[in-house]
């Protein structure tokens, strides 16, 4: 519906911009007035092709936008019962009227309100829903992190925790399986739904998940741990890359921060020697060599504007290295 919208926000503001005689008092974006031996028609082409080609987006226009007022009321439910409470919220604000209030804003600002409330006109939520339903049934993709959370150990007693973690297995069962899920949007079969888990398993294994869970996941991959090519690569070719990152925060500060390659590899190394001889937690390594390898640089980076530093992989080794070589040490600071 977006082409349709942009033309009846385009319409309705050249209307603002060139109202009708009969308008008193006229805008005061108004451009000019219609005399009785103008030509409306001509005019407003020449204001929509001016209009279309960015030429007025400068100017100020007087405008009323629908506000939908939000009802002073929240809906506490208790356990099992939040879809009750989701849907006397929805119920409660489609019930309150709508308000309108006048701005005066830019043509450009102007458009981009116009199109998005026509467009609110014109698509049909009823469609979308059901649409969107359908495909969630067909196409859906469901991620359960941290599974190892709630799998049991073996040889645990007859209460405490273990229960309660065998417990929320067996809750996701059912899901997992194939059934009928009520949602905000209505029931939503799950039998098509793709899930994949996810876990550390540092502590638990798989096999002790129960078994009816275990069999619901059949495919089973085993990542390797992060490499020191691997590093480099997560630090420099993603678009907000760390690297990038703390040299775009310094230039803040007028700071020109500088990584050399050799510092990138230094860095990389370190990250993955840390991983291997203490906690393996990946990528999230890098986070806190970085912000140990730039603390000194990052705080006195507002007293030293227009200054030119260059890190390099003796000075990574000289301040990651001590703390690198000591397990202790690594284990509170990296």
């Amino acid at each position: 519906m977006r082409d349709k919208a942009e033309r009846l926000a385009e319409d309705r503001l050249l209307d603002l911009l060139l109202p009708h005689r009969s308008t008193e008092p006229f805008s005061s974006g108004s451009l000019e007035q219609v005399s009785t031996d103008a030509s409306r028609e001509s005019t407003l082409d020449k204001l929509r092709a001016q209009l279309r080609a960015g030429k007025l987006d400068d100017r100020m226009v007087e405008l009323e936008t629908q506000q939908q007022a939000m009802p002073m009321l929240e809906v506490f439910s208790g356990q099992g019962m939040e879809e009750m409470g989701v849907q006397l919220k929805d119920m409660l604000s489609s019930v309150m009227p709508g308000r309108t209030k006048r701005r005066r804003v830019r043509v450009a600002e102007a458009r981009r309100l116009l199109t998005q409330e026509e467009a609110g006109k014109l698509v049909d939520m009823e469609e979308v829903v059901s649409r969107a339903v359908r495909r969630v049934e067909n196409s859906g993709i469901v991620f359960l992190d941290e599974l190892d959370k709630i799998a049991g150990r073996q040889g645990g007693g007859h209460g405490g925790p273990d229960v309660s973690r065998e417990g929320v297995q067996r809750d996701l069962l059912p899901i997992v399986e194939g059934s009928a899920v009520t949602t905000k949007y209505g029931i939503v079969r799950t039998d098509h739904v793709l899930f994949i888990a996810a876990g550390a398993f540092h502590v638990a294994k798989p096999s002790d998940l129960i078994p009816e869970l275990q069999g619901r996941f059949p495919i089973r991959v085993e990542l390797e741990p992060l490499t020191r090519d691997d590093f480099v690569r997560i630090l420099t070719e993603p678009e907000n890359a760390l690297i990038r990152q703390y040299v775009e925060l310094l230039a803040t500060e007028r700071v020109t921060l500088r990584f050399l390659p050799d510092a990138v590899e230094a860095i990389a190394e370190i990250a993955m020697q840390v991983n291997a001889s203490t906690e393996n937690i990946g990528a999230r390594r890098l986070y806190t060599i970085m912000e140990r390898l730039l603390d000194d640089i990052s705080f006195d980076a507002p007293d030293m504007p227009g200054k030119e530093l260059t890190i390099d992989a003796e000075h990574v080794r000289q301040r990651l290295a001590d703390v690198a070589r000591d397990q202790d040490l690594s284990r509170y600071i990296l």
